[in-house]
């Protein structure tokens, strides 16, 4: 099924605990409060916008297929983001908003369906 959710690896209190905490110190949080953050951000997104017609990637800590409409099944998906963590976070918190992060380079997007406008930020206060 398309539509079908991901299932869940961070227990989403875990992963608001540590989203939290990087909001708190961004260039001091410990490299496993960033991946948790990160992968919780990730699945969120999986969560709200099932599908697999896009990729979301943040190396080194993880990638999440989402947005319902065509999905490619080999190789290399014709739809894929590409960001590092803190702009990931930044765009989950909408301390960024996408099209600054896409103008200015820190997120690199390919395909016709490559955009996450209207689906950040996630975890705005």
């Amino acid at each position: 099924m398309d539509a079908m959710a991901p299932r869940r690896r961070i227990p989403p209190a875990e992963g608001r605990h540590a989203l939290a905490l990087w909001r708190g110190d961004p260039s001091g949080a410990p490299k496993a409060t960033v991946a948790m953050a990160v992968r919780y951000a990730l699945e969120e997104l999986a969560d709200r916008a099932p599908g697999r017609t896009l990729e979301v990637r943040v190396p080194p800590y993880g990638a999440v297929q989402c947005v319902q409409g065509p999905r490619h099944t080999r190789g290399t998906p014709p739809n894929v983001i590409e960001m590092d963590a803190r702009t990931w976070l930044d765009l989950v918190t909408g301390t960024s908003d996408w099209a600054s992060a896409l103008a200015g380079g820190a997120v690199h997007a390919s395909g016709q369906r490559a955009t996450l406008a209207g689906l950040l930020p996630i975890a705005a206060d």
